[in-house]
Protein backbone atom coordinates (compact mmCIF):
# COMPACT_ATOMS: atom_id res chain seq x y z
CA UNK A 1 0.00 0.00 0.00
CA UNK A 2 1.42 3.48 -1.26
CA UNK A 3 2.73 5.59 2.07
CA UNK A 4 0.36 9.07 1.82
CA UNK A 5 1.39 12.18 3.38
CA UNK A 6 -1.11 14.23 5.56
CA UNK A 7 -2.42 16.24 2.91
CA UNK A 8 -3.25 12.53 1.14
CA UNK A 9 -0.89 12.41 -1.52
CA UNK A 10 1.58 9.66 -2.54
CA UNK A 11 4.70 9.71 -1.07
CA UNK A 12 7.40 8.84 -3.70
CA UNK A 13 10.80 6.78 -1.98
CA UNK A 14 12.83 7.21 -4.86
CA UNK A 15 12.35 11.36 -4.80
CA UNK A 16 13.23 11.62 -1.23
CA UNK A 17 16.88 12.20 -1.73
CA UNK A 18 16.44 14.51 -4.38
CA UNK A 19 16.89 18.42 -2.86
CA UNK A 20 13.58 20.28 -4.97
CA UNK A 21 14.03 23.89 -3.41
CA UNK A 22 18.05 24.47 -5.67
CA UNK A 23 18.27 27.93 -6.39
CA UNK A 24 20.87 29.84 -8.27
CA UNK A 25 22.78 32.99 -9.73
CA UNK A 26 20.05 32.99 -12.65
CA UNK A 27 16.51 31.60 -13.31
CA UNK A 28 12.92 31.97 -11.81
CA UNK A 29 15.04 31.22 -8.05
CA UNK A 30 17.43 33.41 -7.87
CA UNK A 31 19.69 33.63 -4.39
CA UNK A 32 20.08 37.57 -4.69
CA UNK A 33 17.46 39.96 -4.92
CA UNK A 34 17.60 43.92 -4.72
CA UNK A 35 15.99 46.75 -2.61
CA UNK A 36 12.48 47.61 -1.87
CA UNK A 37 13.03 49.86 1.36
CA UNK A 38 15.24 52.23 -0.39
CA UNK A 39 13.42 55.10 -0.67
CA UNK A 40 9.76 53.67 -0.20
CA UNK A 41 6.93 56.21 -0.22
CA UNK A 42 3.88 55.81 1.22
CA UNK A 43 2.01 55.37 -2.56
CA UNK A 44 4.95 52.87 -3.22
CA UNK A 45 3.98 50.86 0.16
CA UNK A 46 0.38 51.20 -1.57
CA UNK A 47 1.32 49.81 -4.28
CA UNK A 48 3.32 46.54 -2.89
CA UNK A 49 0.77 45.82 -0.48
CA UNK A 50 -1.97 45.59 -3.11
CA UNK A 51 -0.03 43.57 -4.84
CA UNK A 52 0.26 41.34 -2.43
CA UNK A 53 -3.47 41.13 -1.87
CA UNK A 54 -3.25 40.08 -6.14
CA UNK A 55 -0.90 36.95 -4.93
CA UNK A 56 2.31 38.77 -6.03
CA UNK A 57 4.07 38.42 -3.18
CA UNK A 58 8.01 39.01 -4.51
CA UNK A 59 8.09 42.79 -3.27
CA UNK A 60 5.92 42.67 -0.42
CA UNK A 61 8.33 39.35 1.38
CA UNK A 62 11.66 41.21 -0.18
CA UNK A 63 10.08 44.44 2.14
CA UNK A 64 9.61 42.48 5.04
CA UNK A 65 13.13 41.21 5.31
CA UNK A 66 14.81 44.74 4.60
CA UNK A 67 12.49 45.96 8.22
CA UNK A 68 14.19 43.70 10.33
CA UNK A 69 17.53 44.48 8.82
CA UNK A 70 16.75 48.11 9.19
CA UNK A 71 15.41 48.58 12.13
CA UNK A 72 16.70 47.93 15.54
CA UNK A 73 13.53 48.15 17.14
CA UNK A 74 11.66 45.71 15.02
CA UNK A 75 13.99 43.44 14.53
CA UNK A 76 14.89 43.35 18.34
CA UNK A 77 10.91 42.93 19.33
CA UNK A 78 10.76 39.88 16.45
CA UNK A 79 13.66 38.39 17.68
CA UNK A 80 12.45 38.51 21.31
CA UNK A 81 9.46 36.72 20.46
CA UNK A 82 11.21 34.07 18.25
CA UNK A 83 14.04 33.32 20.93
CA UNK A 84 11.03 32.66 23.71
CA UNK A 85 9.91 29.70 21.46
CA UNK A 86 13.58 28.82 19.73
CA UNK A 87 15.10 28.82 23.01
CA UNK A 88 12.19 26.39 25.11
CA UNK A 89 13.37 22.94 25.96
CA UNK A 90 12.00 20.35 23.58
CA UNK A 91 10.76 16.84 24.54
CA UNK A 92 9.04 13.48 23.00
CA UNK A 93 5.23 12.57 23.96
CA UNK A 94 5.91 9.30 23.66
CA UNK A 95 3.03 6.83 21.27
CA UNK A 96 4.26 3.58 23.47
CA UNK A 97 6.62 1.51 20.89
CA UNK A 98 9.61 1.57 22.55
CA UNK A 99 11.70 1.16 19.34
CA UNK A 100 9.96 4.33 17.55
CA UNK A 101 10.09 6.40 20.68
CA UNK A 102 13.09 6.36 20.91
CA UNK A 103 14.47 6.60 17.22
CA UNK A 104 12.27 10.11 17.35
CA UNK A 105 13.98 11.15 20.15
CA UNK A 106 17.87 10.95 18.87
CA UNK A 107 17.07 11.32 15.43
CA UNK A 108 14.54 14.57 15.38
CA UNK A 109 14.39 15.36 19.33
CA UNK A 110 18.10 15.43 20.17
CA UNK A 111 19.31 16.25 15.99
CA UNK A 112 21.96 19.29 15.80
CA UNK A 113 19.85 21.05 13.36
CA UNK A 114 16.44 20.80 14.94
CA UNK A 115 16.99 24.87 16.37
CA UNK A 116 17.97 26.18 13.41
CA UNK A 117 14.45 24.67 11.94
CA UNK A 118 12.61 26.11 14.62
CA UNK A 119 14.12 29.64 13.95
CA UNK A 120 13.57 29.07 10.05
CA UNK A 121 10.14 28.20 11.14
CA UNK A 122 9.18 30.89 13.12
CA UNK A 123 10.44 33.57 9.88
CA UNK A 124 6.51 33.08 9.05
CA UNK A 125 5.99 35.33 12.07
CA UNK A 126 7.15 38.13 10.12
CA UNK A 127 6.10 36.96 6.52
CA UNK A 128 2.85 34.85 6.97
CA UNK A 129 3.97 31.79 5.80
CA UNK A 130 7.34 29.69 6.06
CA UNK A 131 9.47 26.49 4.48
CA UNK A 132 12.21 24.23 5.20
CA UNK A 133 12.79 21.05 2.94
CA UNK A 134 13.74 18.12 4.81
CA UNK A 135 16.97 16.49 3.22
CA UNK A 136 16.62 12.89 3.89
CA UNK A 137 19.46 10.40 4.40
CA UNK A 138 18.89 6.18 3.93
CA UNK A 139 21.04 3.48 3.50
CA UNK A 140 18.17 1.71 2.02
CA UNK A 141 16.80 0.17 5.42
CA UNK A 142 16.23 3.02 6.87
CA UNK A 143 15.44 6.86 6.34
CA UNK A 144 16.26 9.83 8.48
CA UNK A 145 16.29 13.56 8.38
CA UNK A 146 19.99 14.82 7.44
CA UNK A 147 19.74 18.68 7.38
CA UNK A 148 17.12 21.18 6.78
CA UNK A 149 17.40 23.57 4.79
CA UNK A 150 15.41 27.09 4.75
CA UNK A 151 13.28 27.48 1.36
CA UNK A 152 13.87 31.13 0.40
CA UNK A 153 9.77 32.85 1.00
CA UNK A 154 10.02 34.62 -2.42
CA UNK A 155 10.66 30.91 -3.84
CA UNK A 156 6.81 30.32 -2.92
CA UNK A 157 3.73 31.40 -3.89
CA UNK A 158 0.07 30.35 -3.40
CA UNK A 159 -2.18 28.61 -5.63
CA UNK A 160 -4.70 31.74 -7.28
CA UNK A 161 -7.97 29.66 -7.01
CA UNK A 162 -7.77 28.99 -2.98
CA UNK A 163 -5.27 31.15 -1.81
CA UNK A 164 -4.33 28.07 0.72
CA UNK A 165 -2.27 25.82 -1.37
CA UNK A 166 1.38 26.45 -0.81
CA UNK A 167 3.73 26.16 -4.22
CA UNK A 168 7.52 25.84 -5.57
CA UNK A 169 8.28 28.61 -8.39
CA UNK A 170 9.98 26.66 -11.08
CA UNK A 171 11.07 27.12 -14.24
CA UNK A 172 8.27 25.37 -16.09
CA UNK A 173 5.36 27.29 -13.82
CA UNK A 174 7.09 30.69 -13.35
CA UNK A 175 3.74 32.26 -11.73
CA UNK A 176 1.45 29.25 -10.81
CA UNK A 177 4.29 27.15 -9.44
CA UNK A 178 4.33 23.83 -8.71
CA UNK A 179 2.91 21.50 -5.99
CA UNK A 180 5.35 21.07 -2.94
CA UNK A 181 6.39 17.61 -2.97
CA UNK A 182 5.17 15.73 -0.68
CA UNK A 183 7.25 14.49 2.47
CA UNK A 184 9.93 16.88 1.26
CA UNK A 185 8.86 19.87 3.05
CA UNK A 186 7.85 21.53 6.63
CA UNK A 187 5.55 24.57 6.06
CA UNK A 188 4.46 26.69 8.97
CA UNK A 189 1.21 29.34 8.62
CA UNK A 190 1.24 32.07 11.59
CA UNK A 191 -2.07 32.22 11.54
CA UNK A 192 -2.06 35.54 13.68
CA UNK A 193 -5.37 36.44 12.03
CA UNK A 194 -8.28 34.68 10.11
CA UNK A 195 -7.63 34.47 6.61
CA UNK A 196 -5.19 34.17 3.88
CA UNK A 197 -1.59 33.58 5.40
CA UNK A 198 0.39 35.89 3.40
CA UNK A 199 -2.08 38.71 4.46
CA UNK A 200 -1.05 37.78 8.43
CA UNK A 201 2.52 38.09 8.63
CA UNK A 202 3.70 41.16 10.98
CA UNK A 203 5.23 43.07 8.49
CA UNK A 204 2.23 43.51 7.11
CA UNK A 205 0.57 44.98 10.29
CA UNK A 206 3.62 47.28 11.00
CA UNK A 207 4.71 48.30 7.72
CA UNK A 208 3.00 51.88 8.05
CA UNK A 209 4.39 52.58 11.61
CA UNK A 210 8.03 51.21 10.31
CA UNK A 211 7.88 53.73 6.98
CA UNK A 212 6.46 56.92 9.41
CA UNK A 213 9.61 56.24 11.71
CA UNK A 214 12.01 55.74 8.96
CA UNK A 215 10.89 59.03 7.93
CA UNK A 216 11.10 61.08 11.10
CA UNK A 217 14.81 59.39 11.62
CA UNK A 218 15.34 60.91 8.28
CA UNK A 219 13.84 64.29 9.31
CA UNK A 220 15.89 64.23 12.78
CA UNK A 221 19.21 63.52 10.77
CA UNK A 222 18.75 66.80 8.86
CA UNK A 223 17.78 68.73 11.77
CA UNK A 224 20.75 67.41 13.51
CA UNK A 225 22.74 68.35 11.41
CA UNK A 226 21.62 71.73 10.50
CA UNK A 227 20.66 72.68 14.26
CA UNK A 228 23.16 70.72 16.37
CA UNK A 229 25.39 73.14 15.96
CA UNK A 230 25.96 76.92 17.15
CA UNK A 231 25.75 79.32 13.82
CA UNK A 232 29.33 80.46 13.12
CA UNK A 233 28.16 84.23 12.34
CA UNK A 234 31.98 86.53 11.27
CA UNK A 235 31.45 90.26 11.67
CA UNK A 236 34.07 92.72 9.70
CA UNK A 237 33.69 96.93 9.85
CA UNK A 238 33.56 99.45 6.79
CA UNK A 239 36.98 99.29 5.99
CA UNK A 240 37.44 95.82 5.70
CA UNK A 241 38.50 94.95 2.13
CA UNK A 242 37.57 92.27 -0.48
CA UNK A 243 40.82 90.28 0.42
CA UNK A 244 39.75 90.61 4.46
CA UNK A 245 36.55 89.21 3.87
CA UNK A 246 37.35 86.44 2.16
CA UNK A 247 39.66 85.01 5.38
CA UNK A 248 37.12 85.72 7.71
CA UNK A 249 34.80 84.00 5.80
CA UNK A 250 37.43 80.77 5.49
CA UNK A 251 37.96 81.16 9.27
CA UNK A 252 34.53 80.88 10.04
CA UNK A 253 33.98 77.44 7.85
CA UNK A 254 37.55 75.96 9.74
CA UNK A 255 36.12 76.49 12.37
CA UNK A 256 33.83 73.74 11.77
CA UNK A 257 36.32 71.51 10.98
CA UNK A 258 39.80 72.62 12.93
CA UNK A 259 37.82 74.24 15.35
CA UNK A 260 40.81 77.17 15.43
CA UNK A 261 41.10 80.03 13.50
CA UNK A 262 43.31 83.27 13.38
CA UNK A 263 41.66 86.73 12.92
CA UNK A 264 42.93 90.28 12.49
CA UNK A 265 41.90 92.65 15.78
CA UNK A 266 38.86 94.41 13.38
CA UNK A 267 37.45 91.80 12.98
CA UNK A 268 35.57 88.56 15.19
CA UNK A 269 33.44 85.44 15.03
CA UNK A 270 30.20 84.79 17.06
CA UNK A 271 28.36 81.32 18.16
CA UNK A 272 24.69 81.67 17.74
CA UNK A 273 22.60 78.89 19.04
CA UNK A 274 18.67 78.56 17.72
CA UNK A 275 16.00 79.32 19.64
CA UNK A 276 13.67 76.70 20.32
CA UNK A 277 15.84 74.19 18.87
CA UNK A 278 14.73 71.59 21.83
CA UNK A 279 11.03 71.67 21.49
CA UNK A 280 11.19 71.09 17.95
CA UNK A 281 13.67 68.30 18.45
CA UNK A 282 11.59 66.76 20.44
CA UNK A 283 8.83 66.40 18.28
CA UNK A 284 11.13 64.05 16.19
CA UNK A 285 12.01 61.92 19.26
CA UNK A 286 8.27 61.73 20.58
CA UNK A 287 6.91 59.85 17.01
CA UNK A 288 9.85 57.59 17.03
CA UNK A 289 9.37 56.57 20.62
CA UNK A 290 5.26 56.42 19.79
CA UNK A 291 5.75 54.14 16.65
CA UNK A 292 8.00 52.14 18.67
CA UNK A 293 5.33 51.70 21.01
CA UNK A 294 3.00 50.24 18.27
CA UNK A 295 5.36 48.37 16.78
CA UNK A 296 5.99 46.34 20.47
CA UNK A 297 2.36 45.84 20.93
CA UNK A 298 1.55 44.24 17.54
CA UNK A 299 4.80 42.29 17.80
CA UNK A 300 4.70 41.45 21.74
CA UNK A 301 1.31 42.42 22.68
CA UNK A 302 2.74 45.16 25.10
CA UNK A 303 5.13 47.57 25.44
CA UNK A 304 6.89 47.02 29.20
CA UNK A 305 9.33 44.19 28.64
CA UNK A 306 10.88 46.11 25.61
CA UNK A 307 9.87 49.72 25.79
CA UNK A 308 9.89 52.08 29.13
CA UNK A 309 7.64 50.60 31.60
CA UNK A 310 5.69 51.93 35.02
CA UNK A 311 5.09 49.54 37.89
CA UNK A 312 6.31 46.18 38.81
CA UNK A 313 2.66 45.22 38.87
CA UNK A 314 2.45 46.32 35.37
CA UNK A 315 5.06 44.62 34.07
CA UNK A 316 3.73 41.31 35.55
CA UNK A 317 0.72 41.79 33.75
CA UNK A 318 2.31 42.44 30.64
CA UNK A 319 4.96 39.38 31.11
CA UNK A 320 1.81 37.25 30.98
CA UNK A 321 0.38 38.31 27.90
CA UNK A 322 4.27 37.59 26.24
CA UNK A 323 3.32 34.20 27.73
CA UNK A 324 0.08 33.59 26.33
CA UNK A 325 1.26 34.74 22.85
CA UNK A 326 4.68 32.33 23.29
CA UNK A 327 2.52 29.29 23.92
CA UNK A 328 0.37 29.95 21.49
CA UNK A 329 3.39 30.12 18.68
CA UNK A 330 4.58 26.91 20.25
CA UNK A 331 1.41 24.89 19.36
CA UNK A 332 1.64 26.08 16.19
CA UNK A 333 4.73 25.25 15.50
CA UNK A 334 4.47 21.50 17.04
CA UNK A 335 1.75 21.06 14.49
CA UNK A 336 3.19 21.67 11.89
CA UNK A 337 6.22 19.93 12.80
CA UNK A 338 4.56 16.93 14.10
CA UNK A 339 2.24 16.68 10.59
CA UNK A 340 5.42 17.11 8.42
CA UNK A 341 8.44 15.53 9.80
CA UNK A 342 7.47 13.30 12.36
CA UNK A 343 4.72 11.51 11.01
CA UNK A 344 6.85 11.14 7.41
CA UNK A 345 9.93 9.74 9.33
CA UNK A 346 7.59 7.76 11.47
CA UNK A 347 5.77 5.85 8.18
CA UNK A 348 9.18 5.40 5.93
CA UNK A 349 10.70 3.18 8.64
CA UNK A 350 7.93 1.49 10.55
CA UNK A 351 4.65 2.18 7.92
CA UNK A 352 1.22 3.82 9.27
CA UNK A 353 0.78 3.87 12.90
CA UNK A 354 -2.24 4.18 14.59
CA UNK A 355 -0.75 6.76 17.26
CA UNK A 356 2.65 9.23 16.32
CA UNK A 357 4.55 10.25 19.14
CA UNK A 358 4.78 13.86 19.08
CA UNK A 359 7.34 16.53 19.51
CA UNK A 360 6.49 19.15 22.31
CA UNK A 361 8.16 22.70 23.11
CA UNK A 362 7.66 23.31 27.22
CA UNK A 363 7.00 26.86 27.47
CA UNK A 364 6.29 27.18 31.70
CA UNK A 365 5.47 30.03 33.39
CA UNK A 366 8.13 31.26 36.47
CA UNK A 367 7.42 29.85 39.15
CA UNK A 368 6.77 31.87 42.18
CA UNK A 369 9.08 30.84 44.64
CA UNK A 370 8.89 32.81 47.12
CA UNK A 371 4.73 32.53 47.67
CA UNK A 372 6.04 28.47 47.39
CA UNK A 373 8.21 29.19 50.59
CA UNK A 374 5.64 30.97 52.26
CA UNK A 375 2.61 28.43 51.54
CA UNK A 376 4.01 25.03 52.40
CA UNK A 377 5.32 25.55 55.80
CA UNK A 378 2.24 27.62 56.81
CA UNK A 379 -0.43 24.77 55.03
CA UNK A 380 1.74 21.68 56.44
CA UNK A 381 1.78 23.45 60.04
CA UNK A 382 -2.21 22.80 59.77
CA UNK A 383 -1.93 19.17 58.60
CA UNK A 384 -1.69 19.84 54.77
CA UNK A 385 0.44 16.63 53.20
CA UNK A 386 2.58 17.32 49.89
CA UNK A 387 5.03 14.97 47.97
CA UNK A 388 8.55 15.97 49.11
CA UNK A 389 9.74 15.08 45.50
CA UNK A 390 6.45 17.51 43.81
CA UNK A 391 7.72 20.16 46.11
CA UNK A 392 11.47 20.04 45.45
CA UNK A 393 10.28 20.29 41.74
CA UNK A 394 8.40 23.09 42.13
CA UNK A 395 11.18 24.82 44.10
CA UNK A 396 14.18 23.45 41.20
CA UNK A 397 15.85 21.44 43.43
CA UNK A 398 16.17 17.64 42.84
CA UNK A 399 16.27 14.46 44.66
CA UNK A 400 19.43 14.14 47.27
CA UNK A 401 21.59 11.02 46.81
CA UNK A 402 23.36 8.98 49.23
CA UNK A 403 27.34 10.42 49.66
CA UNK A 404 25.53 14.15 48.96
CA UNK A 405 25.87 16.83 51.99
CA UNK A 406 22.56 17.70 53.12
CA UNK A 407 21.12 20.80 54.81
CA UNK A 408 18.22 20.35 56.74
CA UNK A 409 16.23 17.49 57.78
CA UNK A 410 13.90 15.99 59.76
CA UNK A 411 11.92 18.18 62.41
CA UNK A 412 11.13 17.40 65.92
CA UNK A 413 7.70 15.89 66.38
CA UNK A 414 5.32 18.61 68.11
Amino acid sequence: MALLDAYGRPIRRQDLAVPQAVGGITGVRQIWSGTVASGLTPQRLATILRACDQGDLGDYLTLAEEMEERDPHYGSVLGIRKRAISGAPVRVDPCGVAEIDAAVQERIAEHDGLPDLIEDMLDSLGKGFAVVEIHWGTDKAAWWPQEFRRVEPRWLTYDRETGRELRLIDEAAPVDGLPLAPAHFVRHEARLKSGLAFRGGLARLVAFAWMCKAYTLKDWVAFVETYGLPLRLGRYGPEATQEDVRKLFQAVANIGTDAAAVLPRAMEIEFESAAATGTASGIFETLARWTDEQISKAVLGQTMTADDGGSLAQAKVHDGVRHDIARSDARSLVVAINRDLIRPYVDLNWGVQPKYPRLLIDISEPEDVDAVMRHVPALAAIGVRFRASEVRGRLGFGEPEEGDELVGGETAAP
